[in-house]
Protein backbone atom coordinates (compact mmCIF):
# COMPACT_ATOMS: atom_id res chain seq x y z
CA UNK A 1 0.00 0.00 0.00
CA UNK A 2 1.34 3.41 -0.95
CA UNK A 3 1.15 5.93 1.89
CA UNK A 4 2.09 9.55 1.16
CA UNK A 5 3.80 11.21 4.12
CA UNK A 6 2.83 13.17 6.21
CA UNK A 7 -0.20 10.98 6.90
CA UNK A 8 -2.97 10.64 9.47
CA UNK A 9 -1.67 8.50 12.32
CA UNK A 10 -4.22 5.67 12.00
CA UNK A 11 -3.42 4.82 8.36
CA UNK A 12 -0.15 3.06 9.17
CA UNK A 13 -1.68 1.03 11.99
CA UNK A 14 -4.62 0.04 9.78
CA UNK A 15 -2.20 -1.14 7.11
CA UNK A 16 -0.44 -3.27 9.72
CA UNK A 17 -3.74 -4.69 10.95
CA UNK A 18 -4.58 -5.70 7.37
CA UNK A 19 -1.31 -7.63 7.17
CA UNK A 20 -0.08 -5.35 4.39
CA UNK A 21 3.15 -3.42 3.93
CA UNK A 22 3.31 0.37 3.75
CA UNK A 23 5.45 2.00 1.09
CA UNK A 24 6.06 5.57 2.16
CA UNK A 25 6.36 8.45 -0.29
CA UNK A 26 7.66 11.60 1.37
CA UNK A 27 5.91 14.62 -0.12
CA UNK A 28 7.61 18.01 -0.24
CA UNK A 29 6.82 21.20 1.60
CA UNK A 30 7.62 23.21 -1.54
CA UNK A 31 4.83 21.30 -3.31
CA UNK A 32 2.34 21.84 -0.47
CA UNK A 33 2.83 18.22 0.62
CA UNK A 34 1.02 16.84 -2.42
CA UNK A 35 1.89 13.55 -4.10
CA UNK A 36 2.95 13.98 -7.74
CA UNK A 37 2.32 11.52 -10.58
CA UNK A 38 6.09 10.97 -10.92
CA UNK A 39 6.42 10.16 -7.21
CA UNK A 40 3.46 7.79 -7.40
CA UNK A 41 4.82 6.07 -10.51
CA UNK A 42 8.22 5.58 -8.85
CA UNK A 43 6.64 4.00 -5.77
CA UNK A 44 4.58 1.39 -7.64
CA UNK A 45 5.92 -2.13 -8.05
CA UNK A 46 4.46 -5.52 -8.95
CA UNK A 47 3.04 -5.93 -5.43
CA UNK A 48 1.26 -2.57 -5.23
CA UNK A 49 -2.47 -2.87 -4.61
CA UNK A 50 -3.63 0.38 -3.10
CA UNK A 51 -3.02 4.11 -2.60
CA UNK A 52 -4.31 6.07 0.40
CA UNK A 53 -5.25 9.62 -0.56
CA UNK A 54 -6.37 12.22 1.99
CA UNK A 55 -7.75 15.50 0.64
CA UNK A 56 -8.14 17.83 2.48
CA UNK A 57 -5.24 16.47 4.47
CA UNK A 58 -4.73 15.94 8.15
CA UNK A 59 -2.12 17.14 9.20
CA UNK A 60 -1.11 19.51 6.37
CA UNK A 61 -4.40 20.94 5.11
CA UNK A 62 -3.37 20.22 1.50
CA UNK A 63 -6.18 19.97 -1.04
CA UNK A 64 -5.68 18.36 -4.46
CA UNK A 65 -7.06 20.22 -7.46
CA UNK A 66 -9.03 18.50 -10.21
CA UNK A 67 -6.03 18.74 -12.55
CA UNK A 68 -3.73 17.17 -9.95
CA UNK A 69 -6.19 14.35 -9.32
CA UNK A 70 -6.62 13.69 -13.03
CA UNK A 71 -2.84 13.33 -13.38
CA UNK A 72 -2.70 10.90 -10.46
CA UNK A 73 -5.71 9.09 -11.92
CA UNK A 74 -3.82 8.31 -15.13
CA UNK A 75 -1.15 6.49 -13.13
CA UNK A 76 -3.77 4.71 -11.01
CA UNK A 77 -5.63 3.43 -14.06
CA UNK A 78 -2.41 2.49 -15.86
CA UNK A 79 -1.36 0.22 -12.98
CA UNK A 80 -4.89 -0.85 -12.00
CA UNK A 81 -4.58 0.01 -8.32
CA UNK A 82 -7.32 0.85 -5.83
CA UNK A 83 -7.63 4.19 -4.03
CA UNK A 84 -8.92 4.81 -0.53
CA UNK A 85 -9.93 8.47 -0.66
CA UNK A 86 -10.40 9.95 2.81
CA UNK A 87 -12.57 13.05 2.32
CA UNK A 88 -13.69 13.67 5.90
CA UNK A 89 -12.72 17.38 5.69
CA UNK A 90 -14.36 18.01 2.30
CA UNK A 91 -16.57 20.86 3.52
CA UNK A 92 -13.84 22.62 5.49
CA UNK A 93 -12.05 24.36 2.62
CA UNK A 94 -11.00 27.97 2.23
CA UNK A 95 -10.78 30.87 -0.18
CA UNK A 96 -11.47 29.78 -3.77
CA UNK A 97 -10.45 26.16 -3.19
CA UNK A 98 -12.88 23.54 -4.47
CA UNK A 99 -13.08 20.01 -3.17
CA UNK A 100 -13.02 17.34 -5.87
CA UNK A 101 -13.39 13.63 -5.24
CA UNK A 102 -11.14 11.49 -7.40
CA UNK A 103 -14.07 9.09 -7.75
CA UNK A 104 -16.03 11.76 -9.65
CA UNK A 105 -13.51 12.13 -12.47
CA UNK A 106 -14.34 9.03 -14.52
CA UNK A 107 -16.12 5.70 -14.39
CA UNK A 108 -12.78 3.92 -14.33
CA UNK A 109 -11.65 5.84 -11.26
CA UNK A 110 -15.04 5.49 -9.58
CA UNK A 111 -14.78 1.70 -9.85
CA UNK A 112 -11.30 1.79 -8.31
CA UNK A 113 -12.09 4.14 -5.41
CA UNK A 114 -13.42 3.68 -1.89
CA UNK A 115 -14.54 7.07 -0.53
CA UNK A 116 -14.43 7.54 3.24
CA UNK A 117 -16.38 10.36 4.90
CA UNK A 118 -18.42 11.21 7.98
CA UNK A 119 -20.09 13.94 10.00
CA UNK A 120 -17.47 14.49 12.71
CA UNK A 121 -15.60 17.40 11.15
CA UNK A 122 -17.99 19.42 8.99
CA UNK A 123 -20.85 19.23 11.50
CA UNK A 124 -18.79 19.17 14.74
CA UNK A 125 -20.35 15.80 15.62
CA UNK A 126 -17.23 13.98 16.79
CA UNK A 127 -18.97 12.26 19.69
CA UNK A 128 -21.75 10.87 17.51
CA UNK A 129 -19.34 8.47 15.78
CA UNK A 130 -20.98 8.38 12.35
CA UNK A 131 -18.89 7.65 9.30
CA UNK A 132 -19.76 6.25 5.91
CA UNK A 133 -18.15 4.86 2.78
CA UNK A 134 -18.99 4.70 -0.91
CA UNK A 135 -17.64 1.85 -3.00
CA UNK A 136 -18.58 -0.76 -5.57
CA UNK A 137 -21.15 -3.31 -4.44
CA UNK A 138 -18.57 -6.09 -4.09
CA UNK A 139 -16.26 -3.99 -1.93
CA UNK A 140 -19.10 -2.56 0.17
CA UNK A 141 -20.47 -6.06 0.79
CA UNK A 142 -17.06 -7.30 1.94
CA UNK A 143 -16.74 -4.28 4.24
CA UNK A 144 -20.18 -4.99 5.72
CA UNK A 145 -19.30 -8.64 6.29
CA UNK A 146 -16.16 -7.69 8.20
CA UNK A 147 -17.76 -4.86 10.14
CA UNK A 148 -20.70 -6.96 11.27
CA UNK A 149 -18.34 -9.22 13.21
CA UNK A 150 -16.28 -6.46 14.80
CA UNK A 151 -18.89 -3.90 15.91
CA UNK A 152 -22.66 -3.78 16.12
CA UNK A 153 -24.08 -0.54 14.75
CA UNK A 154 -24.27 3.17 15.54
CA UNK A 155 -27.29 4.23 17.55
CA UNK A 156 -30.46 5.11 15.70
CA UNK A 157 -30.43 8.55 17.34
CA UNK A 158 -26.98 9.31 15.92
CA UNK A 159 -28.06 8.09 12.49
CA UNK A 160 -31.16 10.31 12.52
CA UNK A 161 -29.16 13.34 13.63
CA UNK A 162 -26.58 12.73 10.92
CA UNK A 163 -29.27 12.53 8.26
CA UNK A 164 -30.54 15.94 9.32
CA UNK A 165 -26.99 17.34 9.27
CA UNK A 166 -26.28 16.04 5.76
CA UNK A 167 -29.62 16.99 4.18
CA UNK A 168 -30.57 20.08 6.15
CA UNK A 169 -29.57 23.73 6.10
CA UNK A 170 -25.81 24.13 5.47
CA UNK A 171 -25.49 27.75 6.59
CA UNK A 172 -23.95 26.74 9.97
CA UNK A 173 -21.16 24.99 8.06
CA UNK A 174 -20.53 28.16 6.05
CA UNK A 175 -20.29 30.18 9.26
CA UNK A 176 -17.88 27.62 10.69
CA UNK A 177 -15.69 27.81 7.59
CA UNK A 178 -15.66 31.63 7.76
CA UNK A 179 -14.52 31.51 11.38
CA UNK A 180 -11.88 28.87 10.65
CA UNK A 181 -10.61 31.06 7.80
CA UNK A 182 -10.18 33.95 10.22
CA UNK A 183 -8.30 31.79 12.71
CA UNK A 184 -6.16 30.19 10.01
CA UNK A 185 -5.08 33.52 8.61
CA UNK A 186 -4.28 34.91 12.05
CA UNK A 187 -2.31 31.86 13.18
CA UNK A 188 -0.46 31.57 9.87
CA UNK A 189 0.67 35.20 10.06
CA UNK A 190 1.81 34.73 13.66
CA UNK A 191 3.81 31.59 12.89
CA UNK A 192 5.45 33.07 9.79
CA UNK A 193 6.53 36.07 11.88
CA UNK A 194 8.60 33.83 14.17
CA UNK A 195 12.22 33.82 12.91
CA UNK A 196 13.22 30.45 11.46
CA UNK A 197 9.68 29.05 11.20
CA UNK A 198 8.17 28.29 7.79
CA UNK A 199 4.60 27.19 7.21
CA UNK A 200 2.56 26.40 4.12
CA UNK A 201 -0.92 27.88 3.81
CA UNK A 202 -3.51 25.12 4.29
CA UNK A 203 -6.45 25.06 1.87
CA UNK A 204 -8.59 22.79 4.02
CA UNK A 205 -9.11 21.03 7.39
CA UNK A 206 -8.18 23.03 10.53
CA UNK A 207 -4.49 22.45 11.08
CA UNK A 208 -1.21 24.26 10.51
CA UNK A 209 1.96 22.24 9.96
CA UNK A 210 4.93 24.53 10.61
CA UNK A 211 8.50 23.48 9.87
CA UNK A 212 10.54 23.94 13.08
CA UNK A 213 13.81 22.45 11.88
CA UNK A 214 15.66 25.71 12.51
CA UNK A 215 15.08 25.20 16.24
CA UNK A 216 17.07 21.97 16.26
CA UNK A 217 20.41 22.08 18.04
CA UNK A 218 19.21 24.90 20.29
CA UNK A 219 18.20 24.55 23.92
CA UNK A 220 15.80 25.89 26.53
CA UNK A 221 16.87 25.84 30.19
CA UNK A 222 19.46 23.21 29.35
CA UNK A 223 17.07 21.00 27.41
CA UNK A 224 18.45 20.26 23.94
CA UNK A 225 16.04 20.25 20.99
CA UNK A 226 16.98 17.52 18.51
CA UNK A 227 13.62 17.20 16.75
CA UNK A 228 10.01 18.36 16.80
CA UNK A 229 9.16 15.81 19.48
CA UNK A 230 11.64 17.48 21.84
CA UNK A 231 10.20 20.91 21.07
CA UNK A 232 6.63 19.69 21.62
CA UNK A 233 7.60 18.21 25.00
CA UNK A 234 9.28 21.46 26.08
CA UNK A 235 6.27 23.51 24.96
CA UNK A 236 3.98 21.30 27.02
CA UNK A 237 6.20 21.23 30.11
CA UNK A 238 7.21 24.89 30.11
CA UNK A 239 4.21 26.71 28.63
CA UNK A 240 1.32 24.19 28.91
CA UNK A 241 0.72 24.45 25.16
CA UNK A 242 -0.16 21.13 23.52
CA UNK A 243 0.92 20.53 19.93
CA UNK A 244 1.46 17.25 18.10
CA UNK A 245 5.00 16.44 16.90
CA UNK A 246 5.28 15.52 13.24
CA UNK A 247 6.75 12.14 14.12
CA UNK A 248 3.18 10.90 14.59
CA UNK A 249 2.53 11.77 10.94
CA UNK A 250 5.81 10.50 9.54
CA UNK A 251 8.07 13.59 9.69
CA UNK A 252 9.63 14.91 12.90
CA UNK A 253 10.67 18.26 11.39
CA UNK A 254 7.16 19.64 11.89
CA UNK A 255 4.52 20.36 14.51
CA UNK A 256 0.78 20.12 14.00
CA UNK A 257 -1.20 22.99 15.48
CA UNK A 258 -4.99 22.92 15.50
CA UNK A 259 -7.00 26.12 15.18
CA UNK A 260 -10.23 24.36 16.18
CA UNK A 261 -10.06 26.44 19.36
CA UNK A 262 -11.36 29.83 20.41
CA UNK A 263 -9.55 32.86 19.04
CA UNK A 264 -8.61 33.86 22.58
CA UNK A 265 -7.10 30.44 23.21
CA UNK A 266 -5.31 30.53 19.86
CA UNK A 267 -3.80 33.96 20.58
CA UNK A 268 -2.62 32.91 24.02
CA UNK A 269 -1.12 29.67 22.72
CA UNK A 270 0.76 31.44 19.95
CA UNK A 271 2.00 34.09 22.38
CA UNK A 272 3.50 31.32 24.52
CA UNK A 273 5.03 29.52 21.53
CA UNK A 274 6.57 32.74 20.26
CA UNK A 275 7.93 33.63 23.68
CA UNK A 276 9.58 30.25 24.21
CA UNK A 277 11.14 30.05 20.75
CA UNK A 278 12.53 33.58 21.13
CA UNK A 279 14.39 32.39 24.24
CA UNK A 280 16.08 29.41 22.61
CA UNK A 281 19.86 29.52 22.70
Amino acid sequence: MILPSPYWVSYLEQIKLAGAEARFVETREDNDFKLTPAELEAAINSRTKLLILNSPSNPTGAVYSEIELEALGEVIIKHDITVISDEIYEKLIYDDTRHVSIASLSQELKERTVVINGVSKAYAMTGWRIGYAAATTSVASAMADLQSHSTSNPTSIAQAASTVALTGEQEPVSRMVAEYTRRRDYALDRLRAIPGITCTKPDGAFYLFPNVKNCFGKSFKGKIINNASDLAAILLDETQVAVVPGLAFGNDDYLRISYAISMDGLKEGLDRINSLISELK
